[in-house]
């Protein structure tokens, strides 16, 4: 089956987010390393007003899958709102908040296949 449309997963997949086993934590070595990762990266999902749409998980789990660390903007605002929108965008994702400052925060997913970023193991 070929990609759907517009959305580069294969039509099985439409409508389905990738959930991965992610490990359960980072320690802070790991996150100072993916930070320091991250640090020159530019945001590759915007959120907008809608907040979570289902077309944003996908787009965010696609990403991962293609760069595995990503920056994702929210709109400003309430420091609340914006915190429980990064968290359930990592849930729904299966990926780890790695990072967040003011309305960026930083997403971390390894691939499934083969990974690219190598994170130290202690």
């Amino acid at each position: 089956m070929g990609p759907g449309p517009n959305t580069g997963l294969c039509a099985a997949d439409q409508g389905k987010i990738f959930r991965m086993p992610a490990p359960l934590s980072l320690t802070d070595r790991q996150r100072r390393h993916l930070r320091g990762l991250a640090h020159t990266l530019k945001p590759v999902v915007r959120l907008g007003n809608a907040g979570m749409t289902e077309p944003v998980a996908q787009e965010t789990a696609r990403a991962l899958e293609d760069h595995e660390l990503i920056k994702v903007k929210a709109p400003g605002g309430d420091r609340h709102a914006r915190d429980v929108l990064f968290a359930e965008l990592s849930r729904r994702t299966g990926s780890m908040l790695v990072h967040r400052i003011g309305n960026v925060a930083v997403l971390y997913r390894p691939r499934r296949d083969l990974p690219k970023i190598v994170i130290p193991d202690e």
